[in-house]
């Protein structure tokens, strides 16, 4: 009898998972709600990072840990978490799952499409497909908060406010959705070795609106260690006025405005 009695007897963690597996309501999201993760814009990219607002999704919270990588492969779903993410039919790896936030990586092997489907999947429950725009290129710089991008110095110590970079220094800026590098992303690793973006000419960085000379920008490419992320590493101009807004361009696409970064 004392085993019928332990809360954790394998039989009731069954029942349990079932009876809250039937209480589910089918996921809940939408065209809008599925967005670049560092611009919030609905604008995917190939090997950029995504996210799915809704309701519905996964019981439990849940993020990617190291461990869940075997083999330096990522994972296409969290332990305990049942939710899948599918672009274009193509099962994508997810780093991030909760009831209301799903934040995935694009399949870095997908072609640009106007209206590409993407459909969530959990513990046997599909939702709806939606379309979003997946572009080559959605630039966005992560942020540090609202008004600061996430950048650190060549010794890892972060940019922020009251710790401004000085002028002739590097800062390395982190974004995501810069588009293909050279050689390109496969599926599902993380890149081990340095891959500057293929459009590397045509990239630019903007402070308060005017371009950086180019030779202020050291390297523009795939971060190693971190599948999706693409980093910037940038000399700030001795010209450069205190804290000025930062923008990164790629053609016509330009990340979010409003970003200042840190400098005396």
């Amino acid at each position: 009898m004392r085993g019928w009695a332990c809360s954790a007897h394998p039989f009731f963690v069954g029942i349990s998972l079932l009876l809250l597996l039937a209480g589910l309501n089918a996921q809940t999201y939408s065209a809008a709600s599925v967005v670049n993760s560092a611009t919030g814009l609905p604008v995917l990219a190939p090997n950029g990072f995504g996210t799915i607002y809704g309701k519905d999704f996964a019981l439990i919270e849940r993020a990617l840990t190291p461990t869940d990588l075997q083999a330096g492969v990522l994972p296409l779903t969290l332990p305990g978490t049942g939710v899948r993410v599918f672009v274009e039919g193509v099962a994508a790896p997810v780093w991030y799952a909760s009831p209301t936030q799903i934040n995935f990586l694009v399949p870095p092997n997908l072609l640009p499409k106007r209206d590409a489907a993407v459909v969530v999947t959990a513990f046997g429950r599909t939702g709806p497909a939606v379309n979003v725009l997946l572009a080559a290129e959605s630039p966005g710089l992560f942020q540090l908060d609202p008004e600061t991008p996430a950048a650190v110095r060549l010794d890892g110590t972060i940019v922020r406010r009251g710790m401004p970079v000085e002028r002739g220094a590097v800062a390395v800026l982190f974004a995501t959705g810069l588009g293909r590098t050279l050689p390109d992303a496969q599926y599902r690793e993380v890149p081990r070795e340095a891959a500057s973006i293929v459009r590397r000419a045509e990239f630019q960085i903007r402070l308060d609106g005017v371009p950086v000379a180019d030779k202020y920008i050291r390297y523009v490419g795939a971060a190693p260690g971190f599948a999706g992320l693409y980093q910037i590493n940038l000399v700030v101009p001795e010209e450069a006025a205190n804290d000025p807004e930062v923008r990164v361009v790629l053609g016509a696409a330009e990340s979010q405005p409003g970003l200042r970064l840190p400098v005396r």
